[in-house]
């Protein structure tokens, strides 16, 4: 995955410019005007309450500003077209039927609203009238038999474009109102997700007509206000032509770059950071602050990983424009959530409620940070808060959702996460979340259906592709298995757990090979989130001036034990038992974080127990090849993880202890570095003990057993070979019979 390359024209944004300010506050206002009258109320809430967010006008500046011309109207300015005559003039003339029109709208009347200014269509089953009308002038019988289909619009009427938008739109609502009607229950007998919107070829055929005909007559799109181009982009992104709607709508906010809903759909179509980089390389889109905010709404939206800081600086740059806007918060919110730092992230999520205790929005993502943290108290509290806002939102369903799954009751976490769909059915946590609860329900086949439904609403969420791996392979079905999890490890490179998945999935076909291979990846990845804090990552520019100051430099690297064990494993299964020794050195060193490979080389103090080192106490490993480069597949070389197996060369005997080149053992074994004795490295420390007894190395399989006694984990198999040890060394000096060793 590529990195996010932030266009550096709309980065430097001058944030003490007193002009760029009362610009952004006409530009929004206008905005939210105009989303207003048109219908599009989520994007008139956004520019709202991004106006509002700004800092407030100094009051000596607006008395001057107000003795040199007497205050106007900014709706009488803004809301009609004055700077198109035309336009003006058809809007003038719609005036009346504009507000009925818009009255219908607002009372969800969607049909009737499109029919004040198209001609209508017929409904469902006829009407009496055409029947009557049938003897005397069979001309004006309907055509159409059967179920209703909607008209083809062969001829627009001559509208205004603001008129022309809202009945366009409202038709368009009116299919998808009649699709919800005919799914029914969610995940019901009618609910295959096969239903469509079936306004949308109508549509799409009008639209289509209506901009060849005005391009013809204005080439240079002068007259064009970037609205219908929202609405066409709109109508073909549903129709499954992503392309073509990304053209449709980034010409729709090159034409008006205010509108935030275009640049959200914008947003969804995006496949990867690629496509990301390809529209900010190319310079298509227009240089302002909407275009910051549309890119790290992007690349948080991608789970994009590779440039945290980029994002974050992007993101400071906005909050000092905007310093009370919520919408920025929680996107740094959900930058630290998507990078593992959940405590920081639920910390500014617990800020924003503070000051808005009656928003919902991303609520859903707040009670996914407290169910990972298991925050009982916190999540139980924040469900009780939502319920008494608006106990009929998607977000308040997913957060009571989240409360019942986290106290086991997983019956009413279905119940609250179905309710939530039938709300609102594209909103994708609730899908999500209703898989992972059938997993556990051991309700396979509604799980994978959930998971499917989920992927088809965003196909970015890699959440989704996991759970569907998971469901295969509860079926042990395991090359679906694997083709999901691979889906989910592309879309989340650097995540441990997704590669580790995959390599278990190679290990069970027995490819030996691509499973260890993935299990590096998974090693390289695991490396990144757990040695590197995000604050650390966030402040990437100062850590490479200061060196992490504060910090000592240790230059050493901690691995995941697991995933070094399994791997061992595997070797050991190829058979490569050399290698596998390796492994299980390497895992055992992370009990205090050596980079030697014979941590027991030396005397070992006596075992603590086992302690969770702190997040962002751990140096960054320097891998011979930078991670990043390698990702698009498990089988494309492996020079990323070379420094993981001891080099052959300085040693021809695999049990041979290496001289450590880093710290003391002293004073690694006191500075807090490393997870400490695990049961993990425990049965590393016993295969390795039985790999000496196998090699004649008595002296050091009696040492390794020796210190699993202290360490408390396979305590008796310990006790067991020490004593064989022992009778074997006595058989072999001639000073005791050769059955001693099993005497207790």
């Amino acid at each position: 995955m590529a990195n996010v390359n932030f266009n550096e024209s709309t980065t430097s944004v001058p944030v003490d410019d007193g002009g760029l300010v009362a610009e952004l506050r006409n530009r929004l206002a206008e905005a939210t005007i105009k989303c207003s009258e048109r219908c599009l109320y989520q994007s008139a809430k956004w520019t709202a309450e991004l106006l509002d967010a700004l800092p407030e006008a100094d009051d000596h500046d607006s008395h001057m500003a107000g003795s040199e011309a007497a205050p106007t109207s900014s709706y009488r300015v803004l809301s009609t077209s004055y700077d198109d005559p035309q336009e003006a003039a058809l809007e003038a003339k719609e005036a009346n039927k504009y507000l009925l029109a818009k009255s219908y709208f607002d009372t969800k009347e969607f049909d009737r609203c499109a029919s004040v200014f198209l001609p209508p269509a017929t409904p469902a089953g006829g009407l009496a009238i055409f029947e009557k009308a049938k003897a005397r002038t069979p001309a004006s019988t309907p055509s159409r038999k059967g179920k209703f289909k909607p008209n083809d619009f062969d001829s627009l009427p001559q509208l205004s474009q603001k008129s022309l938008f809202l009945a366009l739109y409202a038709r368009y609502l009116a299919g998808e109102k009649r699709k919800e009607e005919e799914s029914e229950m969610v995940l019901g007998p009618a609910d295959g997700g096969q239903s469509s919107n079936r306004e949308l070829p109508a549509l799409a055929r009008a639209l289509e007509d209506y901009f060849r005909s005005r391009d013809a007559a204005d080439p240079q799109l002068k007259r064009s206000q970037g609205w219908l181009e929202y609405l066409y982009g709109v109508v073909l992104a549903r129709s499954k032509q992503d392309q073509l709607a990304q053209e449709w709508l980034l010409r729709s906010v090159r034409l008006y770059p205010y509108h935030w809903g275009a640049w959200e759909e914008l947003s969804h179509l995006l496949s990867s950071v690629d496509d990301l980089n390809a529209q900010l390389n190319s310079s298509i889109l227009p240089s302002n602050v909407m275009a910051l905010i549309y890119q790290v709404h992007a690349s948080i939206d991608l789970f994009s990983t590779t440039d945290v800081a980029m994002t974050v600086n992007a993101l400071n740059s906005l909050l000092e424009i905007f310093p009370q806007s919520t919408f920025l918060l929680t996107q740094q919110a959900l930058s630290y959530y998507h990078s593992k730092d959940f405590e920081t992230s639920a910390s500014i999520f617990q800020d924003i409620l503070i000051s808005n205790p009656y928003r919902l929005d991303a609520l859903d993502h707040y009670s996914n940070i407290l169910y990972v943290m298991t925050d009982r108290p916190k999540l139980a509290f924040l469900a009780h808060l939502a319920t008494s806002v608006d106990k009929f939102r998607p977000e308040t369903c997913c957060v009571v959702g989240n409360y019942y799954s986290l106290c086991s009751q997983h019956e009413k976490a279905v119940m609250y996460f179905r309710r939530a769909l039938t709300l609102d059915r594209s909103f994708l946590s609730a899908w999500t979340l209703m898989g992972h609860e059938y997993i556990e329900l051991k309700n396979t086949h509604a799980a994978i259906e959930s998971y499917r439904r989920a992927v088809d609403v965003n196909r970015k969420d890699y959440r989704a592709w996991y759970g569907l791996g998971q469901a295969y392979e509860v079926l042990d079905m395991g090359f679906y298995a694997l083709f999901y999890y691979q889906r989910a490890a592309g879309l989340r490179p650097y995540d441990a757990k997704m590669w580790q998945a995959v390599g278990s999935c190679y290990a069970k076909m027995n490819r030996l090979d691509q499973a260890i291979k993935a299990l590096k990846r998974a090693l390289v990845a695991g490396t990144y989130y757990e040695t590197e804090s995000p604050a650390q990552s966030f402040n990437a520019s100062a850590s490479a001036k200061g060196k992490n100051q504060g910090r000592r430099s240790t230059g050493r690297r901690l691995l995941d034990p697991e995933t070094l064990f399994h791997i061992a494993q595997l070797y050991e299964r190829m058979p490569h038992e050399a290698e596998a020794a390796r492994y299980m050195e390497l895992c055992i060193s992370q009990e205090t974080g050596q980079t030697s490979n014979e941590p027991t080389a030396k005397v070992r103090k006596p075992r603590h127990k086992p302690k969770k080192h702190p997040r962002g106490k751990a140096a960054i490993p320097s891998f011979g090849t930078d991670p990043h480069n390698s990702e698009d597949g498990i089988d494309e070389g492996d020079g990323d993880t070379e420094i993981l197996s001891s080099p052959s060369s300085h040693s021809s005997n695999a049990t041979e202890p290496l001289s450590p080149p880093g710290p003391s053992t002293d004073d690694i074994d006191n500075d807090g570095f490393g997870t400490g004795t695990t049961a993990t490295t425990s049965r590393a420390r016993l295969w390795l003990a039985r790999y000496a007894v196998k090699n004649d190395d008595l002296d050091r399989a009696e040492r390794l057993a020796e210190e699993l006694c202290m360490d408390g984990f396979e305590v008796e198999e310990a006790k067991g070979l020490v004593r064989e040890v022992r009778g074997r060394r006595e058989a072999l000096n001639g000073n005791a019979p050769q059955f001693r060793y099993n005497e207790d």
